[in-house]
């Protein structure tokens, strides 16, 4: 979404790469000496929000009276030199993000707390306990503003994070003033966008909400928190404030519902999450008692011993012992899928599970360029599920295969005389040794790219010839 009007203008000439290509160039090199050291200055020192507020805001109020005065900037419009200190805060910030950001124990204990009041509140809220009008009800509209509010820790530069907020706060106000214009009432005030705007956040109720306001306030230069974006953001500071503070009395409920809602909100938490925890733990159990079952059975067969029966019985020991115990087998990725379908069939609204995934049915004509960043996110967050999950199920990665050129370059004499077991053998040393090479050789940070590929297969190559000749010399 487009931000025009929060920000003066979308479309200034000198863009975040324009910014970096300038402080490439010789004559920023002062510049660059300042900011590094500045950074390095403040990484080296204890957290103290105050103090770090402060030395932000007069860093960058110097910066960008240098830069004024510097011929670098020279003829520059007053967008340019704007879009130049837009371009220095992102930088610093995005440097010193780990830093700054929930830098205080008591910080990030007050975002675990906010998270789960809202996680609790969310299970019953509805817009009418907010006295939010029908006409403002619009479900689309509103799990749009909380996508956008969503997006907040995507990012580390606190414009990029200001954005999130406003595009969520212009969402809603495009919804109350065209439910206005519907209806032909007066435009909206502040008493009708505060309302839908704590329901929308209570909703959305992204990590870190706390911090991330902290963040911002402290952060965000001074001169360019004015006029709408004050506006919008004084708004969601309200947000939070009521959502601290929630009670009985906020939601227009009696004292002992209100009480009645928050205990069972806090039983289907706390169920869903023993539910998980009672999941794994009968799985490890069930795994545990199936193979001393399994044990117990064996004992009991009273096979002969392979010295004193019959091949036959030796061979019939060894096959049972190697068949997996089906009992012991964990289940599939398909039927765990499959076991999610049905039992979101099961529920009342099956498109609440969809909720988060707007892409899921979208046809490559409805997308937009504009769609591209969402879907990256998207894709983001399913390869991290993948491989965690993965990495779960005890899925091991592909090992080193060797390359085509390699393998053409083999002596001849592993083709001839040789039997088709020793050749296994060969190539299993030969890929183990590139393997264990691979993992032990240090990367030299300072090389290009192309240096390391081209040491890196030259290292295994020579390991292979040497192994080879190993290998033929204990023939």
């Amino acid at each position: 979404m487009e931000n025009s009007d929060a920000f003066g203008s979308s479309t200034a000439p000198l863009t975040w790469h324009d910014f970096l290509e300038r402080m490439r160039q010789p004559s920023a090199a002062d510049f660059v000496k300042s900011i590094k050291s500045f950074i390095v200055t403040f990484s080296n020192n204890v957290p103290d929000p105050e103090k770090d507020s402060a030395a932000v805001q007069d860093f960058l109020a110097n910066m960008e009276g240098a830069f004024r005065a510097h011929q670098l900037f020279a003829g520059c419009s007053e967008e340019e030199l704007d879009s130049a200190g837009e371009g220095l805060e992102k930088y610093v910030m995005t440097k010193l993000y780990n830093r700054a950001f929930a830098s205080l124990p008591e910080d990030v204990k007050h975002d675990e707390q906010l998270y789960e009041k809202m996680a609790l509140v969310q299970q019953f809220i509805k817009p009418e306990n907010l006295d939010i009008k029908p006409d403002f009800q619009n479900e689309t509209a509103l799990l749009l503003a909380q996508k956008e509010l969503q997006k907040i820790n995507m990012h580390k530069a606190p414009r990029d994070k200001l954005v999130c907020i406003l595009n969520c706060c212009k969402v809603i106000n495009n919804l109350l003033l065209n439910a206005s214009i519907v209806s032909n009432e007066n435009p909206p005030g502040a008493d009708e966008f505060l309302p839908v705007l704590i329901y929308v956040t209570i909703k959305a109720n992204p990590p870190q909400l706390h911090s991330n306001l902290l963040y911002i306030q402290r952060y965000r230069r001074q001169s360019r928190l004015v006029s709408e974006t004050a506006y919008f953001f004084t708004n969601i500071l309200s947000a939070e404030s009521f959502i601290w503070n929630i009670d009985a009395k906020s939601l227009s409920v009696e004292e002992d519902e209100f009480e009645k809602s928050m205990k069972s909100a806090r039983a289907l938490l706390s169920g869903l999450s023993n539910n998980l925890d009672s999941v794994s733990y009968q799985t490890d159990q069930e795994i545990r008692d199936s193979k001393s079952e399994a044990v117990k059975a064996k004992k009991e067969r009273n096979f002969p011993l392979p010295n004193q029966g019959s091949t036959k019985n030796t061979e019939l020991i060894k096959e049972i012992d190697d068949k997996p115990d089906s009992i012991t087998s964990r289940p599939s990725v398909s039927e765990l899928e499959n076991k999610g379908a049905s039992d979101l069939l099961k529920e009342d609204e099956v498109r609440s599970g969809f909720l988060k995934y707007p892409f899921l049915y979208a046809q490559v004509g409805d997308l937009t360029i504009k769609d591209v960043e969402a879907l990256l996110n998207s894709y983001k967050q399913l390869v991290l599920k993948y491989v965690c999950l993965a990495k779960g199920l005890g899925h091991k990665g592909q090992s080193v295969q060797v390359s085509s050129t390699e393998t053409q370059e083999k002596p001849q004499e592993e083709h001839e005389g040789t039997s088709k077991e020793d050749k296994n053998e060969k190539h299993e040393v030969i890929q183990k040794s590139e393997e264990e090479l691979n993992r032990e050789s240090p990367t030299d940070t300072d090389d290009s790219e192309s240096n390391r590929g081209n040491s890196g297969h030259k290292t295994v190559k020579h390991s292979e010839e040497e192994v080879q000749s190993r290998l033929e010399s204990t023939e």
